[in-house]
């Protein structure tokens, strides 16, 4: 259920469309940079994420 209404209803397309989108991505960047480009990508979430937790408890106005 959670996929399906990720897939239809964030973006409005359906499994051919995203299909198409994935093999263009493939031909785009090649097999062996997508690996890479994923791990960059969740390095980049887990720093963010860190960093927005950093900037919380640093917050004089918040109470813990």
């Amino acid at each position: 259920m959670g996929i399906t209404l990720f897939i239809n209803g964030l973006f409005g397309m359906g499994p051919t469309e995203i299909i198409v989108v994935l093999v263009i991505v493939l031909l785009l960047f090649g097999g062996k940079k997508i690996p890479e480009l994923m791990r960059g990508l969740g390095k980049g979430v887990k720093e963010f994420k860190d960093a927005s937790k950093g900037e919380a408890q640093n917050d004089p106005d918040t109470k813990a």
